[in-house]
């Protein structure tokens, strides 16, 4: 099994990470909600979300990104929701 790279490795999840991930609404708009949610900073998010295993999503021609909260709590867990990044 291949190692992690830099854009692959999960944040810490801590209790104020846990509870920044569940409280507020089901679905995250953009990049600084989803940083905030994670306990990362907005770059390292963007470079995540060019992951296709980093559920974290833009549409196509668009400049938004988005996520779901139950994706990002069961990936920051290491399960797979089925769910995975469009190109960035």
């Amino acid at each position: 099994m291949a190692q992690p790279t830099k854009t692959q490795a999960r944040p810490q999840l801590d209790g104020a990470s846990f509870d920044a991930l569940f409280a507020g609404p089901a679905k995250l708009w953009g990049l600084e909600a989803i940083a905030r949610a994670i306990g990362c900073s907005v770059d390292k998010t963007r470079r995540l979300a060019r992951n296709p295993r980093v559920p974290i999503y833009r549409p196509e021609g668009s400049g938004s990104y988005f996520a779901f909260r139950h994706e990002l709590e069961a990936w920051l867990r290491g399960t797979s929701t089925g769910g995975g990044a469009s190109s960035a």
